[in-house]
């Protein structure tokens, strides 16, 4: 049984992007954990809290609840063909205009990233306004790969022209994403960077809390999952500092973190005293561990974009932060100074990058402040919600 949403104040056709019923469509939403399911709950209950009706629909254990202003339903495999009968039915027991937003990521929604039929079912929504987020796009294509691989390519390529050929407005978090979108489509596609789905403001009290904790010794950081391609450059930078000064520490955060640690801590037995771990903390105490760092250490391997969660928590708190560029970087972090950009994936090149700023503590202090500044100007929540509260710009393309 659908809930029934609350009156508002001033709900109307007069306030932009408030008259229409928002239904934002994603693989997945909390308790799952995942960037685009952090991101979605951050956009609804945004929307929630400005007097928008706003319903979510995702995979989990059936039922419906209320979270903060937002309705949202979960069924077990929604999105395969037998779900998307009852999502029709629902749906259609929802009042009009709707507005359907699609988190569009291929793998969570299920068939193994290749599900054509949601994709269909998507595209013959004529009856509601289809808007599309674009968190990721396609499976990679390399003509050396197994047979099911390049399968799996080629079928998400017809499945992301689907959508976006269907979809009323589209939304990129990197540009290299609309490079993947039919001709017609990238013209208007727009360029919004994911704001942090952190606390983005730290009582200075519980910063002196997480410090007092760990010591006064020099604290560099790094937050993020420690896969495959991010743990090898991670280790390659951390291990050089380390050892250069033994007073030095390593906060690692995210998940992951703890058995990251485990394993270099058995590699390099002599720095283990040097490894601080907060694996999985609530976001209110990962703000604050993260905000008590002297110097953020941030390596990937595609280099730095405006859809790094760990970038964008990082400059929304003010913490200087070192990084590197890639095949997706977006050129406007040459220009921002709101990181300490390496050019290339070099290990090496960070670590000097690293080690110069941790003996220049007034240029650390610049660079954390232009990154708050450049965070709140051009990445925040507020200026997402100000692109979808707003018309679609006239013109080709927009860029933070």
């Amino acid at each position: 049984m659908l809930l029934t949403p609350p009156k508002r104040e001033g709900y109307g056709p007069r306030r932009m992007g408030l008259d229409v019923a928002w239904h934002l469509l994603t693989g997945e939403y909390p308790p799952r954990p995942g960037g685009v399911s952090d991101y979605t709950r951050l956009i609804a209950r945004a929307l929630a809290h400005r007097g928008a009706e706003v319903h979510v629909w995702a995979p989990g254990e059936g039922g419906e609840t209320r979270e903060e202003g937002v309705i949202a339903h979960r069924s077990p495999g929604l999105f395969t063909p037998a779900g998307l009968v009852r999502l029709t039915r629902e749906l259609e027991r929802c009042r009009r205009p709707r507005r359907l937003l699609l988190q569009y990521v291929p793998h969570p929604f299920g068939l193994k990233a290749m599900n054509l039929p949601f994709c269909v079912w998507f595209a013959g929504r004529r009856s509601d306004e289809r808007w599309v987020f674009f968190h990721e796009v396609v499976y990679p294509w390399n003509p050396r790969d197994p047979l099911r691989r390049q399968v799996l390519a080629g079928t998400t390529r017809v499945m992301v022209r689907l959508v976006a050929e269907a979809a009323d407005r589209t939304f990129v978090s990197i540009p290299t994403w609309a490079e993947h979108l039919p001709a017609r489509v990238r013209r208007h596609t727009e360029w919004r960077p994911v704001p942090s789905n952190f606390p983005t403001e730290v009582a200075p009290e519980a910063v002196a809390r997480v410090r007092a904790e760990l010591g006064e010794r020099p604290l560099l950081g790094h937050f993020g999952t420690y896969g495959v391609l991010t743990s090898a450059p991670l280790e390659h930078v951390l291990v050089p500092l380390l050892r250069a000064d033994a007073r030095r520490r390593v906060l690692l955060l995210g998940r992951g973190s703890q058995a990251w640690s485990e394993g270099l801590a058995r590699r390099r037995p002599e720095l283990s005293a040097q490894l601080l771990v907060r694996d999985s903390l609530p976001p209110n105490e990962l703000a604050a561990y993260l905000a008590a760092c002297e110097l953020l250490v941030q390596p990937y391997p595609d280099g730095v974009t405006t859809r790094r969660g760990s970038t964008m928590a990082s400059l929304a708190l003010g913490r200087p932060l070192v990084t590197n560029t890639g095949h997706l970087t977006e050129p406007l972090w040459r220009g921002l100074g709101a990181v300490d950009l390496v050019e290339g994936t070099d290990p090496a090149a960070l670590a000097r990058a690293t080690e110069r700023l941790l003996s220049r503590p007034d240029e650390r202090a610049a660079l954390g402040a232009r990154a708050a500044e450049v965070y709140r100007q051009r990445f925040s929540l507020e200026r997402t919600m100000e692109a979808l509260l707003n018309p679609a710009p006239a013109h080709e393309g927009r860029h933070p």
